[in-house]
């Protein structure tokens, strides 16, 4: 049991997947203007992220270490996730459309999402993870997506109303909340 708690606590605060390992950062930046919008993409990555690793975790345990084409990891990995958000775009556009409309927008991002295929692989490489350690790896690392996604969005709307210099406005000044966010949760750094 503890060892789910330290790799839960860890993937969300201490290595979180935006702040300290980088990945994910332009729908981070992207996505991150609206709190609305942040909220909608975190949903929808926890969703494709966990899928994607418990699939990934099968075809990398069962099939490439099995046959020896641990070289094809990476294409591998990529094709899954991108037939995962067709897939999961195709159910919701017959099953839900409201959902499909509220989420439509977020699920072809997912597939050049960075942060989903990085902690497939990151699942993958761990020789110590089984598919439960994997599954509680990718639903903590998309958890730690949103907190820092749906954080920064709300700073992102606060900064609307600050008193920022003209040279500092959009993207600059945003890049530097970005990192004094990214130093904030190292301060976690001693949980783990």
């Amino acid at each position: 049991m503890a060892q789910y708690f330290l790799i839960f606590i860890s993937a969300i605060f201490v290595n979180n997947i935006v702040l300290a390992k980088f990945l994910g950062i332009c729908p981070f930046l992207g996505v991150s203007k609206k709190t609305s919008t942040a909220i909608g993409m975190t949903g929808a990555v926890t969703f494709v992220m966990t899928i994607a690793t418990i699939v990934t975790w099968l075809l990398q345990k069962y099939v490439l270490v099995k046959y020896d084409l641990v070289f094809l990891q990476t294409v591998t990995f990529i094709l899954v996730i991108a037939s995962l958000v067709q897939m999961v775009e195709i159910i919701l556009k017959k099953v839900s459309p409201s959902l499909y409309a509220a989420l439509g927008i977020f699920l072809p991002l997912i597939t050049t999402n960075c942060a989903v295929l990085g902690v497939a692989l990151l699942s993958a490489g761990n020789a110590d993870f089984g598919l439960l350690q994997s599954t509680m790896f990718a639903i903590a690392n998309a958890i730690g997506f949103g907190l820092a996604i749906i954080i920064f969005s709300g700073l992102r709307e606060h900064l609307e109303f600050a008193d920022v210099p003209e040279g500092m406005k959009g993207a600059p000044v945003a890049l530097i909340v970005a990192g004094i966010l990214a130093l904030a949760f190292m301060g976690f750094a001693g949980l783990a």
